[in-house]
Protein backbone atom coordinates (compact mmCIF):
# COMPACT_ATOMS: atom_id res chain seq x y z
CA UNK A 1 0.00 0.00 0.00
CA UNK A 2 1.26 3.48 -0.93
CA UNK A 3 -0.25 6.38 1.00
CA UNK A 4 -0.25 9.82 -0.65
CA UNK A 5 -0.21 12.66 1.86
CA UNK A 6 -1.84 15.65 0.16
CA UNK A 7 -3.52 13.52 -2.52
CA UNK A 8 -5.93 16.23 -3.73
CA UNK A 9 -3.10 18.40 -5.04
CA UNK A 10 -2.72 18.68 -8.81
CA UNK A 11 0.60 16.84 -8.84
CA UNK A 12 -0.32 14.28 -6.19
CA UNK A 13 -3.66 13.16 -7.64
CA UNK A 14 -1.96 12.45 -10.96
CA UNK A 15 0.88 10.61 -9.29
CA UNK A 16 -1.57 8.43 -7.35
CA UNK A 17 -3.29 7.59 -10.63
CA UNK A 18 0.04 6.46 -12.09
CA UNK A 19 0.59 4.22 -9.09
CA UNK A 20 -2.86 2.66 -9.50
CA UNK A 21 -2.27 2.07 -13.21
CA UNK A 22 0.94 0.25 -12.37
CA UNK A 23 -0.94 -2.16 -10.12
CA UNK A 24 -0.18 -0.63 -6.72
CA UNK A 25 -2.67 -0.36 -3.89
CA UNK A 26 -3.20 3.31 -3.07
CA UNK A 27 -4.73 5.43 -0.31
CA UNK A 28 -4.54 9.12 0.43
CA UNK A 29 -5.09 11.98 2.86
CA UNK A 30 -5.88 15.65 2.39
CA UNK A 31 -7.41 18.54 4.28
CA UNK A 32 -9.68 19.55 1.37
CA UNK A 33 -10.94 17.92 -1.80
CA UNK A 34 -11.76 20.95 -3.93
CA UNK A 35 -12.55 20.48 -7.64
CA UNK A 36 -11.21 19.72 -10.12
CA UNK A 37 -8.32 17.77 -8.55
CA UNK A 38 -10.34 16.77 -5.49
CA UNK A 39 -12.82 15.19 -7.89
CA UNK A 40 -9.91 13.47 -9.66
CA UNK A 41 -8.70 12.07 -6.34
CA UNK A 42 -12.16 10.73 -5.50
CA UNK A 43 -12.45 9.20 -8.98
CA UNK A 44 -9.47 6.97 -8.23
CA UNK A 45 -11.70 4.77 -6.10
CA UNK A 46 -8.97 4.52 -3.47
CA UNK A 47 -9.53 4.89 0.29
CA UNK A 48 -9.39 8.61 1.14
CA UNK A 49 -9.08 10.29 4.53
CA UNK A 50 -10.13 13.83 5.35
CA UNK A 51 -7.57 15.53 7.53
CA UNK A 52 -4.25 14.43 8.97
CA UNK A 53 -5.11 13.75 12.59
CA UNK A 54 -4.92 9.93 12.54
CA UNK A 55 -1.78 8.06 13.52
CA UNK A 56 0.19 6.22 10.86
CA UNK A 57 -0.98 2.93 12.36
CA UNK A 58 -4.54 3.85 11.33
CA UNK A 59 -3.40 4.23 7.73
CA UNK A 60 -1.08 1.27 7.12
CA UNK A 61 1.26 1.72 4.18
CA UNK A 62 4.55 0.33 2.94
CA UNK A 63 5.54 3.79 1.69
CA UNK A 64 4.28 7.34 2.23
CA UNK A 65 4.58 9.80 -0.66
CA UNK A 66 4.72 13.33 0.74
CA UNK A 67 3.35 16.33 -1.14
CA UNK A 68 5.11 19.68 -0.88
CA UNK A 69 2.12 21.23 0.88
CA UNK A 70 2.92 19.07 3.92
CA UNK A 71 5.18 20.57 6.59
CA UNK A 72 6.68 19.59 9.91
CA UNK A 73 4.01 19.71 12.57
CA UNK A 74 1.49 17.91 10.37
CA UNK A 75 0.09 15.30 12.80
CA UNK A 76 0.17 12.41 10.34
CA UNK A 77 3.69 13.28 9.20
CA UNK A 78 4.91 13.54 12.78
CA UNK A 79 3.42 10.12 13.52
CA UNK A 80 5.12 8.57 10.47
CA UNK A 81 8.47 10.03 11.45
CA UNK A 82 8.08 9.02 15.10
CA UNK A 83 7.32 5.43 14.07
CA UNK A 84 10.24 5.32 11.62
CA UNK A 85 7.99 4.47 8.69
CA UNK A 86 9.35 5.01 5.14
CA UNK A 87 8.51 8.19 3.22
CA UNK A 88 9.70 9.87 0.01
CA UNK A 89 9.08 13.13 -1.83
CA UNK A 90 6.59 13.01 -4.69
CA UNK A 91 9.08 14.04 -7.44
CA UNK A 92 11.56 11.39 -6.29
CA UNK A 93 8.81 8.76 -6.35
CA UNK A 94 7.82 9.88 -9.85
CA UNK A 95 11.35 9.48 -11.15
CA UNK A 96 12.09 6.18 -9.42
CA UNK A 97 8.87 4.49 -10.47
CA UNK A 98 7.87 6.04 -13.79
CA UNK A 99 10.56 8.18 -15.42
CA UNK A 100 13.72 6.15 -15.04
CA UNK A 101 14.69 4.61 -18.38
CA UNK A 102 12.18 6.63 -20.45
CA UNK A 103 12.63 9.62 -22.75
CA UNK A 104 11.49 12.41 -20.43
CA UNK A 105 10.19 15.59 -22.05
CA UNK A 106 10.00 18.40 -19.49
CA UNK A 107 7.95 21.57 -19.85
CA UNK A 108 9.37 24.33 -17.63
CA UNK A 109 8.83 28.05 -17.13
CA UNK A 110 6.86 30.48 -15.00
CA UNK A 111 3.71 30.48 -17.15
CA UNK A 112 1.91 28.09 -19.47
CA UNK A 113 3.41 24.80 -18.26
CA UNK A 114 0.13 22.91 -17.98
CA UNK A 115 -1.16 24.12 -21.34
CA UNK A 116 2.12 23.33 -23.12
CA UNK A 117 2.27 19.91 -21.46
CA UNK A 118 -1.26 19.27 -22.71
CA UNK A 119 -0.36 20.38 -26.24
CA UNK A 120 2.75 18.20 -26.37
CA UNK A 121 1.02 15.11 -24.96
CA UNK A 122 -1.88 15.60 -27.37
CA UNK A 123 0.40 15.89 -30.42
CA UNK A 124 2.36 12.78 -29.44
CA UNK A 125 -0.84 10.86 -28.79
CA UNK A 126 -2.34 11.77 -32.17
CA UNK A 127 1.01 10.91 -33.81
CA UNK A 128 0.82 7.40 -32.37
CA UNK A 129 3.53 7.69 -29.70
CA UNK A 130 1.23 6.66 -26.79
CA UNK A 131 3.10 8.93 -24.33
CA UNK A 132 2.92 8.87 -20.58
CA UNK A 133 2.33 12.25 -18.96
CA UNK A 134 1.82 14.08 -15.70
CA UNK A 135 0.31 17.56 -15.78
CA UNK A 136 -0.93 20.07 -13.24
CA UNK A 137 -4.50 19.87 -14.48
CA UNK A 138 -7.07 17.69 -16.19
CA UNK A 139 -6.33 17.22 -19.91
CA UNK A 140 -9.59 16.76 -21.87
CA UNK A 141 -7.87 14.67 -24.57
CA UNK A 142 -7.27 11.97 -21.96
CA UNK A 143 -9.85 12.84 -19.30
CA UNK A 144 -7.10 12.76 -16.69
CA UNK A 145 -4.06 14.61 -15.39
CA UNK A 146 -1.74 11.61 -15.77
CA UNK A 147 -1.25 8.21 -17.32
CA UNK A 148 1.66 5.79 -17.54
CA UNK A 149 1.50 5.41 -21.34
CA UNK A 150 2.82 2.52 -23.41
CA UNK A 151 5.37 4.50 -25.41
CA UNK A 152 8.95 5.54 -24.74
CA UNK A 153 8.16 9.23 -24.15
CA UNK A 154 6.91 10.69 -20.89
CA UNK A 155 5.78 14.34 -20.85
CA UNK A 156 6.04 16.01 -17.46
CA UNK A 157 5.15 19.45 -16.24
CA UNK A 158 8.44 20.54 -14.69
CA UNK A 159 7.77 22.78 -11.72
CA UNK A 160 10.38 24.98 -10.03
CA UNK A 161 8.57 24.80 -6.68
CA UNK A 162 10.36 22.77 -4.03
CA UNK A 163 9.89 19.02 -3.65
CA UNK A 164 9.09 18.52 0.05
CA UNK A 165 9.86 19.94 3.48
CA UNK A 166 12.86 17.58 3.62
CA UNK A 167 13.92 18.11 -0.02
CA UNK A 168 14.16 21.78 -0.96
CA UNK A 169 15.33 21.20 -4.51
CA UNK A 170 12.90 22.17 -7.28
CA UNK A 171 10.74 19.30 -8.46
CA UNK A 172 12.32 19.43 -11.90
CA UNK A 173 15.74 18.53 -10.53
CA UNK A 174 14.53 14.94 -10.12
CA UNK A 175 13.40 14.33 -13.70
CA UNK A 176 16.59 13.94 -15.81
CA UNK A 177 14.89 15.10 -19.04
CA UNK A 178 16.11 14.45 -22.57
CA UNK A 179 14.08 17.32 -24.02
CA UNK A 180 13.22 20.61 -22.30
CA UNK A 181 10.90 23.48 -23.16
CA UNK A 182 11.73 26.76 -21.40
CA UNK A 183 9.00 29.21 -22.34
CA UNK A 184 9.52 32.09 -19.89
CA UNK A 185 11.22 32.85 -16.59
CA UNK A 186 10.04 35.45 -14.09
CA UNK A 187 10.07 35.97 -10.35
CA UNK A 188 7.52 33.91 -8.45
CA UNK A 189 7.30 31.77 -5.30
CA UNK A 190 8.42 34.49 -2.91
CA UNK A 191 7.98 32.00 -0.07
CA UNK A 192 10.96 30.04 -1.44
CA UNK A 193 13.11 32.37 -3.54
CA UNK A 194 14.47 35.74 -2.44
CA UNK A 195 14.76 37.15 -5.95
CA UNK A 196 14.75 36.24 -9.62
CA UNK A 197 18.50 35.56 -9.54
CA UNK A 198 17.87 32.52 -7.34
CA UNK A 199 15.27 31.24 -9.79
CA UNK A 200 17.57 31.78 -12.77
CA UNK A 201 20.19 29.67 -11.01
CA UNK A 202 17.71 26.82 -10.43
CA UNK A 203 16.76 26.80 -14.10
CA UNK A 204 20.44 26.68 -14.96
CA UNK A 205 20.76 23.62 -12.73
CA UNK A 206 17.88 22.05 -14.68
CA UNK A 207 19.74 22.66 -17.94
CA UNK A 208 22.80 20.95 -16.44
CA UNK A 209 20.80 17.72 -16.12
CA UNK A 210 20.01 17.48 -19.84
CA UNK A 211 22.33 14.98 -21.58
CA UNK A 212 24.55 15.93 -24.55
CA UNK A 213 22.25 14.05 -26.93
CA UNK A 214 19.18 15.84 -25.56
CA UNK A 215 17.72 19.13 -26.74
CA UNK A 216 16.57 22.44 -25.25
CA UNK A 217 13.92 24.66 -26.82
CA UNK A 218 14.00 28.16 -25.30
CA UNK A 219 11.89 31.26 -25.93
CA UNK A 220 13.89 33.92 -27.76
CA UNK A 221 14.14 37.47 -26.42
CA UNK A 222 13.79 36.56 -22.75
CA UNK A 223 16.64 37.96 -20.70
CA UNK A 224 16.32 35.61 -17.74
CA UNK A 225 16.29 32.55 -19.99
CA UNK A 226 19.41 33.79 -21.72
CA UNK A 227 21.06 34.35 -18.33
CA UNK A 228 20.29 30.77 -17.26
CA UNK A 229 21.73 29.41 -20.48
CA UNK A 230 24.80 31.68 -20.35
CA UNK A 231 25.86 30.08 -17.07
CA UNK A 232 26.75 26.97 -19.05
CA UNK A 233 25.02 24.69 -21.53
CA UNK A 234 26.22 21.26 -22.64
CA UNK A 235 23.24 20.37 -24.80
CA UNK A 236 22.10 21.51 -28.27
CA UNK A 237 19.57 24.31 -28.01
CA UNK A 238 17.23 26.13 -30.38
CA UNK A 239 15.30 29.33 -29.81
CA UNK A 240 11.68 29.86 -30.79
CA UNK A 241 9.45 32.92 -30.90
CA UNK A 242 7.10 35.04 -32.95
CA UNK A 243 7.92 36.63 -36.26
CA UNK A 244 9.60 39.60 -34.54
CA UNK A 245 12.16 37.19 -33.08
CA UNK A 246 12.68 35.24 -36.31
CA UNK A 247 16.26 36.47 -36.78
CA UNK A 248 17.42 34.73 -33.60
CA UNK A 249 14.95 31.83 -33.68
CA UNK A 250 15.15 28.53 -35.49
CA UNK A 251 11.42 28.11 -34.95
CA UNK A 252 8.94 30.98 -35.33
CA UNK A 253 5.24 31.60 -35.76
CA UNK A 254 3.35 34.28 -37.63
CA UNK A 255 -0.33 34.95 -38.15
CA UNK A 256 -1.60 35.26 -41.71
CA UNK A 257 -5.27 35.44 -42.57
CA UNK A 258 -6.35 33.82 -39.31
CA UNK A 259 -3.89 30.96 -39.72
CA UNK A 260 -0.85 30.33 -37.56
CA UNK A 261 2.14 29.55 -39.74
CA UNK A 262 5.02 27.56 -38.24
CA UNK A 263 8.46 28.21 -39.74
CA UNK A 264 11.71 26.36 -39.14
CA UNK A 265 14.99 27.78 -40.44
CA UNK A 266 13.19 29.85 -43.08
CA UNK A 267 10.98 26.95 -44.23
CA UNK A 268 7.24 26.89 -43.61
CA UNK A 269 6.39 23.58 -41.95
CA UNK A 270 2.63 23.97 -41.50
CA UNK A 271 -0.28 26.42 -41.22
CA UNK A 272 -3.49 25.91 -39.27
CA UNK A 273 -6.13 27.63 -37.21
CA UNK A 274 -4.54 27.99 -33.76
CA UNK A 275 -6.27 25.86 -31.12
CA UNK A 276 -6.01 28.58 -28.46
CA UNK A 277 -6.18 32.38 -28.56
CA UNK A 278 -3.42 34.77 -27.53
CA UNK A 279 0.26 35.27 -28.24
CA UNK A 280 1.42 33.33 -25.19
CA UNK A 281 -0.63 30.33 -26.27
CA UNK A 282 0.87 30.53 -29.74
CA UNK A 283 4.28 30.38 -28.07
CA UNK A 284 3.09 27.35 -26.13
CA UNK A 285 1.82 25.71 -29.30
CA UNK A 286 5.02 26.40 -31.23
CA UNK A 287 7.20 25.01 -28.43
CA UNK A 288 5.16 21.80 -28.30
CA UNK A 289 5.36 21.39 -32.08
CA UNK A 290 9.13 21.94 -32.10
CA UNK A 291 9.86 19.42 -29.34
CA UNK A 292 7.46 16.88 -30.84
CA UNK A 293 9.23 17.30 -34.18
CA UNK A 294 12.58 16.61 -32.49
CA UNK A 295 11.12 13.41 -31.04
CA UNK A 296 9.89 12.34 -34.47
CA UNK A 297 6.32 13.64 -34.76
CA UNK A 298 6.75 15.74 -37.91
CA UNK A 299 5.62 19.35 -37.69
CA UNK A 300 3.98 19.04 -41.12
CA UNK A 301 1.08 17.22 -39.47
CA UNK A 302 0.70 19.49 -36.42
CA UNK A 303 -2.40 21.27 -37.68
CA UNK A 304 -4.14 17.96 -38.34
CA UNK A 305 -3.20 16.59 -34.92
CA UNK A 306 -4.28 19.74 -33.06
CA UNK A 307 -7.67 20.00 -34.76
CA UNK A 308 -9.48 18.39 -31.81
CA UNK A 309 -7.33 19.83 -29.01
CA UNK A 310 -9.08 21.26 -25.95
CA UNK A 311 -7.22 23.18 -23.23
CA UNK A 312 -6.78 21.82 -19.70
CA UNK A 313 -9.59 22.51 -17.29
CA UNK A 314 -9.38 25.95 -15.67
CA UNK A 315 -7.16 27.31 -18.45
CA UNK A 316 -9.41 29.92 -20.06
CA UNK A 317 -12.21 27.41 -19.70
CA UNK A 318 -15.63 28.51 -20.90
CA UNK A 319 -18.01 27.29 -18.22
CA UNK A 320 -21.08 28.41 -20.12
CA UNK A 321 -23.20 31.36 -21.16
CA UNK A 322 -26.24 32.63 -19.29
CA UNK A 323 -28.29 35.81 -19.76
CA UNK A 324 -26.00 36.58 -22.71
CA UNK A 325 -22.87 36.62 -20.50
CA UNK A 326 -20.02 34.17 -21.14
CA UNK A 327 -18.30 32.93 -17.96
CA UNK A 328 -14.64 31.81 -18.03
CA UNK A 329 -12.58 30.14 -15.32
CA UNK A 330 -8.79 30.51 -15.37
CA UNK A 331 -5.87 29.54 -13.13
CA UNK A 332 -3.98 32.85 -13.61
CA UNK A 333 -2.31 34.11 -10.43
CA UNK A 334 0.57 36.34 -11.59
CA UNK A 335 0.42 39.80 -13.24
CA UNK A 336 1.91 38.52 -16.49
CA UNK A 337 -0.66 35.73 -16.58
CA UNK A 338 -3.47 38.21 -15.84
CA UNK A 339 -2.42 40.41 -18.76
CA UNK A 340 -1.90 37.58 -21.24
CA UNK A 341 -5.15 35.85 -20.28
CA UNK A 342 -7.15 39.06 -20.68
CA UNK A 343 -5.57 39.70 -24.09
CA UNK A 344 -6.24 36.14 -25.20
CA UNK A 345 -9.87 36.32 -24.14
CA UNK A 346 -10.27 39.72 -25.78
CA UNK A 347 -8.96 38.17 -29.00
CA UNK A 348 -11.40 35.26 -28.91
CA UNK A 349 -14.42 37.04 -27.44
CA UNK A 350 -14.16 40.06 -29.71
CA UNK A 351 -14.68 43.72 -28.90
CA UNK A 352 -18.45 43.93 -28.87
CA UNK A 353 -18.99 43.34 -25.16
CA UNK A 354 -17.21 44.31 -21.99
CA UNK A 355 -14.81 42.16 -20.02
CA UNK A 356 -15.33 41.82 -16.28
CA UNK A 357 -12.17 40.46 -14.65
CA UNK A 358 -12.43 39.06 -11.12
CA UNK A 359 -9.33 37.91 -9.24
CA UNK A 360 -8.04 37.07 -5.79
CA UNK A 361 -4.42 37.60 -4.64
CA UNK A 362 -4.12 34.06 -3.31
CA UNK A 363 -0.61 32.80 -4.10
CA UNK A 364 2.12 33.29 -1.51
CA UNK A 365 3.88 35.74 -3.81
CA UNK A 366 0.72 37.79 -4.34
CA UNK A 367 -0.09 37.79 -0.63
CA UNK A 368 3.41 39.09 0.08
CA UNK A 369 2.64 42.11 -2.08
CA UNK A 370 5.61 41.58 -4.39
CA UNK A 371 3.54 42.39 -7.49
CA UNK A 372 1.17 45.01 -6.12
CA UNK A 373 2.86 47.72 -8.19
CA UNK A 374 2.06 45.79 -11.39
CA UNK A 375 -1.56 44.94 -10.70
CA UNK A 376 -3.22 47.96 -12.31
CA UNK A 377 -1.26 47.73 -15.53
CA UNK A 378 -1.69 43.95 -15.80
CA UNK A 379 -5.48 44.28 -15.51
CA UNK A 380 -5.84 47.50 -17.48
CA UNK A 381 -7.27 45.91 -20.64
CA UNK A 382 -10.36 44.71 -18.77
CA UNK A 383 -13.37 47.00 -18.68
CA UNK A 384 -14.28 46.19 -15.07
CA UNK A 385 -11.90 44.80 -12.45
CA UNK A 386 -13.05 43.26 -9.18
CA UNK A 387 -10.40 42.31 -6.64
CA UNK A 388 -11.49 39.92 -3.89
CA UNK A 389 -9.55 40.77 -0.72
CA UNK A 390 -10.55 37.83 1.49
CA UNK A 391 -7.16 37.55 3.23
CA UNK A 392 -5.21 39.68 5.64
CA UNK A 393 -2.81 40.93 2.99
CA UNK A 394 -0.83 43.48 4.97
CA UNK A 395 -1.06 45.87 2.01
CA UNK A 396 -3.91 47.74 0.35
CA UNK A 397 -5.47 46.06 -2.66
CA UNK A 398 -7.59 49.16 -3.24
CA UNK A 399 -4.44 51.28 -3.42
CA UNK A 400 -2.86 48.81 -5.85
CA UNK A 401 -5.87 49.21 -8.18
CA UNK A 402 -6.06 52.98 -7.81
CA UNK A 403 -4.77 53.70 -11.33
CA UNK A 404 -7.78 51.89 -12.79
CA UNK A 405 -10.04 54.63 -11.46
CA UNK A 406 -13.72 53.77 -11.43
CA UNK A 407 -13.07 50.57 -13.38
CA UNK A 408 -11.44 48.95 -10.35
CA UNK A 409 -13.20 47.92 -7.17
CA UNK A 410 -12.42 45.78 -4.14
CA UNK A 411 -14.74 43.44 -2.26
CA UNK A 412 -14.10 41.52 0.95
CA UNK A 413 -15.45 38.08 0.09
CA UNK A 414 -16.77 35.93 -2.74
CA UNK A 415 -20.42 36.66 -1.82
CA UNK A 416 -19.79 40.35 -2.46
CA UNK A 417 -17.87 39.52 -5.64
CA UNK A 418 -20.83 37.46 -6.87
CA UNK A 419 -23.28 40.24 -6.15
CA UNK A 420 -21.02 42.73 -7.90
CA UNK A 421 -20.72 40.63 -11.07
CA UNK A 422 -24.46 39.96 -11.22
CA UNK A 423 -25.20 43.66 -10.80
CA UNK A 424 -22.64 44.74 -13.40
CA UNK A 425 -22.90 42.15 -16.18
CA UNK A 426 -25.13 42.67 -19.18
CA UNK A 427 -25.74 40.71 -22.40
CA UNK A 428 -22.67 40.55 -24.62
CA UNK A 429 -20.20 40.78 -21.71
CA UNK A 430 -17.81 38.09 -20.55
CA UNK A 431 -16.83 37.41 -16.96
CA UNK A 432 -13.30 36.12 -16.37
CA UNK A 433 -12.65 34.56 -12.93
CA UNK A 434 -8.94 34.13 -12.11
CA UNK A 435 -7.53 32.20 -9.14
CA UNK A 436 -5.10 29.36 -8.46
CA UNK A 437 -7.45 28.05 -5.78
CA UNK A 438 -11.06 26.93 -5.53
CA UNK A 439 -12.18 30.59 -5.23
CA UNK A 440 -15.06 29.38 -3.08
CA UNK A 441 -16.73 28.00 -6.22
CA UNK A 442 -17.23 31.54 -7.51
CA UNK A 443 -17.03 30.81 -11.29
CA UNK A 444 -19.83 28.24 -11.07
CA UNK A 445 -21.83 30.48 -8.74
CA UNK A 446 -21.57 33.35 -11.22
CA UNK A 447 -22.87 31.16 -14.04
CA UNK A 448 -25.71 29.84 -11.86
CA UNK A 449 -26.57 33.35 -10.66
CA UNK A 450 -26.74 34.69 -14.18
Amino acid sequence: MIHFIGIAGAFMAGLAKLALESGRAVSGSDARFDPPMGDAARALGAPLFHGYDATSADRPADLHVVGNAISRGNPLMESIMRDGRPYVSAPQFLYDEFLRGRKVLAVAGTHGKTTTTALLAHILERAGFAPGFLAGGILPTFGASARTGAGECFVVEADEYDSAFFDKRPKFMHYRPSGVILNNLEFDHADIYADVDEIVLQFHYLLRTVPPNGHVFARAGRENIQRAMALGLHTPADFFGDDADADESKWSWRMRGGLMEVWESGRKRCAFSPPLPGAMNRDNTLAAIALADWVGASAEHAGEWLRDFSPPLRRLQLLGTAAGVAVYDDFAHHPTAYAETIRALRESHGVGGRMIAVFEPRSNTMKAGVFRGRLSSSLSEADVVIGCDASDLGWSLAEALRDLGGRGMVVKNTDDALACVLKTARPGDCALLMSNGAFDGLPGRVLAGL
